[in-house]
């Protein structure tokens, strides 16, 4: 059987912690920002753990 491409859109939008965790960046920082507070501008600019439920999707999609 052949090997599992990797999902060239899900290569580019997360990546795995050493300890297997999901990163990806959070929603809400491509449009309007003049109307978002520095301060929700600066929360949203960093990265957060995706949530449980999609991380077995992600990980198929970036064959691991």
């Amino acid at each position: 059987m052949p090997k599992q491409k990797t999902h060239s859109g899900a290569k580019k939008r997360f990546k795995l912690t050493g300890t297997g965790k999901v990163r990806k960046q959070q929603a809400g920082m491509r449009h309007n920002l003049e109307v978002k507070s520095s301060k929700r501008k600066r929360r949203l600019n960093s990265d957060e753990v995706s949530s449980p439920a999609d991380v077995k999707n992600i990980k198929k999609l970036l064959g691991r």
